[in-house]
């Protein structure tokens, strides 16, 4: 390399001390390279400023301007409608929606170390992701305006939900509907790549039934997968263990749908014998008249493009936060 030309693959190789068909499956996320491997190329990368020559010339070319979007369980319900706030606010933009869904932390891990530095994308937007510093400095070190959802970061702008206070809320609710016989179902597990956000409306729902004077045993709750059959399954032997008239919160809505059905199956009536809260007001949640917590799940999809397209227009605008309510939808299971 001399000092006025870029640098090559083959410099990257030198500086590593690794073959070039190595630096080439770091650089494509392949994945039969060795993490320790892997983060010394990254670094021989990142000290001199190689942009691989395909993408190099991909950003040179290029007019369509690309926003990411790196999402978790692309199937699930409620992220499907965050992703449409986002395809909607972008619909009126000249930007290209690009989708990165993550299996894993080290699926993860691998997009955050590439997509910075392909040049492919004007901004990235994080869906329910939890982000260490590492990747949050990678990110800003390399100019990628990124937006979070969910989980805030204090160097990155976010919008957030407070899921702590969703629990809260719901407890509050359905004490003043004047239950004092408690449950809760979710699935707490906690995921590999974040903090799962079901952990902490557990946490909110427990300590506000405590505060109010009522208890939520361990007995009362129901840690069920997120899958409408598994749940309604493990809901009907649930049931029958428990004494009737029972409030129960259900984590998301598509288990709150799952314990009507298990309901019905026993022909227990609702709200009479069990009443029904959800979290999430999905679309599904009016057909089945789910009284349930919204939390604008549209609309953080949407604010959040909002916020990356002022900061790309102005990237030394202060860190944004946005807090969505969150509201109660009441409707026949309460």
């Amino acid at each position: 390399m001399t000092r006025n030309s870029p640098p090559t693959i083959y410099d990257v190789a030198t500086v590593a001390h690794v073959s070039i068909a190595t630096v080439s499956r770091v650089i494509n996320n392949l994945e039969k390279v060795k993490p320790e491997t892997r983060s010394v190329v990254l670094e021989a990368i990142d000290s001199l400023g190689f942009v691989p020559k395909a993408d190099a010339r991909a950003r040179a070319i290029r007019t369509q301007r690309r926003i990411g979007v790196v999402t978790p369980f692309f199937t699930a319900p409620s992220f499907v409608q965050r992703l449409r706030g986002v395809a909607a606010a972008l619909g009126q933009t000249p930007y290209e929606l690009v989708i990165y869904t993550v299996t894993s932390s080290k699926h993860l891990n691998s997009y955050l170390d590439t997509l910075p530095l392909t040049g492919n994308l004007d901004g990235l937007i994080i869906l329910s992701l939890e982000l260490d510093d590492h990747y949050v400095e990678r990110l800003l070190d390399h100019h990628l305006e990124t937006v979070l959802v969910e989980y805030p970061h204090p160097l990155l702008s976010s919008v957030e939900i407070d899921n702590e206070e969703g629990g809260k809320q719901a407890a509050d609710y359905l004490h003043k509907r004047g239950y004092r016989r408690f449950a809760f179902v979710g699935d707490t597990s906690t995921a590999e790549y974040g903090i799962h956000p079901i952990s902490l409306r557990l946490n909110g729902f427990r300590k506000e039934i405590s505060r109010l004077g009522c208890n939520l045993p361990d007995c009362q709750i129901l840690i069920a997968p997120y899958d409408i059959n598994k749940t309604r399954e493990q809901a009907v032997e649930f049931l029958k263990s428990q004494e009737l008239p029972l409030a129960i919160f259900a984590a998301t809505d598509l288990q709150a749908i799952s314990l009507i059905q298990a309901a019905r199956q026993l022909n227990l009536r609702i709200p009479e014998d069990l009443a029904v809260l959800g979290f999430d007001d999905l679309d599904m949640a009016e057909y089945f008249n789910l009284t349930t917590i919204r939390q604008h799940l549209d609309e953080s999809g949407e604010i959040a493009v909002e916020m990356l397209l002022s900061r790309l227009t102005n990237p030394n605008r202060t860190v944004q936060i946005s807090k969505l309510p969150l509201e109660i939808i009441e409707r026949g299971t309460t």
